[in-house]
C-alpha cells in the first residue's frame, strides 16, 4: 500500500477541486473516486452529517484499501425547521425525477415564499471524517457557516445552494464570491483547517 495517498470520497468535481485546493500544501497524493472504477456507491443512510461522513469514509476505505476522507455537508434553513439538512442534495427528488441544483433551489425558494430577508436565516454544515484502510475513523470534525437565503440566485461560482446563500457581512452569495474568499470563510474550508494539524501528525508518524 502506498503511503501519502488520501482518497477524497466524492465524484463531485467542484467539491473535489475545493478540497484539493485546501489540501495541496500538505504534499499528499490526492485521488478521487473517479480514479477507482470499483469504488462503492455508499448509501447515505445516516440521520446526521457525521454519520454519513463516517459511512463514506469507513466503507470506502475498507473496500479500496486506502485512507479515505469522507465528507457530508448541507444547508439548514432555520424557518424551515433546519430543512433540507442531510437531504440537501436530494431535496427536490421525486418519483422518477432526480434532484438537480436548479430544482433544489427552486423548491427552497418556493418553501420560503415572501418571508423577509432578515428571517431567511440559514447555515451550511460540513462534517469530515478520515478513515484508515481498516475502517477506523482517525480524524473527524464539524464546522458551520452562517448566512441567509436570497430571493433569487446570484452568481455562477460554487455549486448546490451557493447562488442563494448570502454572507451578510459581504453582501454577496457564495455564487458571487471567488474561490479565494470562499476558501477562507466556507464551512468546508473551516473544517479542513481544523483537521489539517491532525493530518500532519499522521504524516509525521509515517502512518498516512
Amino acid at each position: 500500500m502506498t503511503n501519502h495517498v488520501l482518497v477524497l470520497g466524492t465524484h463531485n468535481q467542484k467539491k473535489r477541486l475545493e478540497l484539493e485546493l485546501l489540501l495541496a500544501p500538505l504534499g499528499l497524493a490526492l485521488r478521487t473516486l473517479d480514479e477507482f472504477p470499483d469504488a462503492l456507491e455508499v448509501e447515505e443512510t445516516g440521520a446526521t452529517f457525521s454519520e454519513n461522513a463516517a459511512l463514506k469514509a469507513t466503507e470506502q476505505a475498507q473496500h479500496l484499501g486506502h485512507w479515505v476522507l469522507g465528507e457530508d455537508s448541507g444547508l439548514s434553513v432555520v424557518p424551515l425547521g433546519n430543512a433540507p439538512g442531510v437531504y440537501s442534495a436530494r431535496y427536490s427528488e421525486k418519483e422518477g425525477q432526480t434532484a438537480t441544483d436548479e430544482s433544489n433551489n427552486e423548491k427552497l425558494l418556493a418553501e420560503l415564499g415572501d418571508l423577509p430577508l432578515a428571517q431567511r436565516l440559514a447555515f451550511y454544515t460540513c462534517h469530515m471524517a478520515i478513515s484508515d484502510p481498516t475502517g477506523k475513523i482517525r480524524i473527524s470534525c464539524e464546522e458551520v457557516c452562517y448566512g441567509r437565503i436570497r430571493f433569487s440566485p446570484s452568481g455562477s461560482n460554487g455549486f448546490g445552494y451557493d447562488p442563494l446563500f448570502e454572507i451578510a457581512e459581504y453582501h454577496r452569495t457564495f455564487g458571487e464570491m471567488g474561490s479565494t474568499i470562499k476558501s477562507v470563510i466556507s464551512h468546508r474550508s473551516r473544517a479542513m483547517r481544523k483537521i489539517v494539524p491532525d493530518i500532519k501528525v499522521l504524516l509525521t508518524a509515517g502512518e498516512l
